[in-house]
């Protein structure tokens, strides 16, 4: 298994974007492997008919849902994503490769606290993910609740609160206290951005920052995904962005360069994966994240920057809930 160390001394930052106070890097493998995508997306999956994302029973819960997949594939779920539909609108809490042929609980996040009315039972994708603020909150949360509990939850009531001040701040409420209430409200201003940055031929990642303040990153394993992702990713930014005064402040490569750095050198451990793999967290001074490692790679990495700096500067010393299944890099 890789380190971080060494994945991320394969990746190059690319040459900038920009749009208003949102500052886009594209990051770039600097030996691009050619070997096939190995798995379906979550859409891709759920539009092919051999996919279907449910409550999971009768009467549902909260924090879990049911991915069953019929395909030959495993099935790709993207720490983030929101699904619309059944009894409430969900998030998923990290990223899962749903082995083929199988039926597994996934554990989620509820960011619609004032419904609980089943609609059409079956889940569909959202055109964007949760946005990058509350995202990074949560999977802070999750790292958390790994270490203490050994479960992957996010505190709810913290998310529920968030998506509350979010909406309040942009003017976005809705009778159901509906994340995706705030991404229509703003529709036409999120597609400005959506429209102004480009994903680019080998683009494996891409860092963010609004303003002169790096706010996290995504990176996938192909350049492709990346590619099915970027509009979403970009939309997520298109929120905070639009929830930032513009400041004027100047974003450098080297600023990056540092938050990687960090990343590099953070406190790590890894758990077996809900799914194929293993989960890996990591947590420094300033930031938080997560890591799918999977069929001999890293799937999918994020990482935030974290406004809360006690969260980030506690070490991993406290006994995790099954030690027989925890690891150091």
């Amino acid at each position: 298994m890789k380190t971080l160390q060494e994945e991320f001394a394969g990746i190059g930052i690319g040459t900038p974007s920009y749009f208003r106070n949102l500052t886009l890097f594209p990051l770039l493998r600097l030996n691009n492997p050619t070997t096939p995508i190995d798995y379906l997306l979550l859409e891709e999956g759920i539009a092919q008919g051999k996919v279907r994302v449910t409550e999971l029973d009768g009467v549902g819960s909260v924090p879990e849902l049911q991915v069953a997949n019929s395909a030959d594939l495993p099935v790709l779920i993207v720490d983030g994503e929101e699904l619309l539909g059944a009894k409430q609108n969900r998030v998923l809490n990290l990223t899962i490769l749903v082995p083929a042929k199988s039926t597994i609980s996934v554990p989620v996040s509820c960011v619609e606290a004032g419904r609980w009315k089943m609609t059409p039972p079956d889940f569909q994708t959202a055109p964007h993910v949760m946005y990058s603020r509350v995202r990074g909150e949560r999977v802070s949360q999750v790292t958390q609740s790994m270490r203490f509990s050994g479960a992957r939850t996010s505190d709810q009531t913290a998310v529920w609160g968030d998506i509350a001040e979010k909406a309040a701040s942009l003017d976005a409420s809705s009778v159901t206290s509906a994340m995706s209430a705030i991404y229509q409200r703003h529709a036409n201003s999120i597609e400005e951005f959506a429209s102004a940055f480009a994903w680019q031929e080998g683009q494996h990642g891409l860092a963010f920052a609004i303003d002169d303040e790096v706010g996290g990153l995504d990176v996938f394993d192909h350049s492709e995904v990346l590619q099915a992702f970027f509009p979403k990713l970009i939309r997520s930014y298109a929120i905070d962005a639009l929830d930032t005064p513009k400041q004027g402040g100047e974003i450098h490569t080297q600023t990056v360069a540092d938050f990687i750095a960090e990343i590099q050198a953070s406190q790590s451990f890894f758990d077996t994966a809900l799914g194929l793999g293993k989960d890996v967290r990591f947590v420094g001074s300033r930031l938080s994240g997560a890591a799918l490692w999977a069929q001999k790679r890293y799937v999918h990495i994020c990482a935030f920057t974290q406004k809360d700096k006690t969260a980030g500067s506690r070490q991993f010393g406290t006994p995790f809930t099954r030690p027989s299944r925890r690891s150091r890099f």
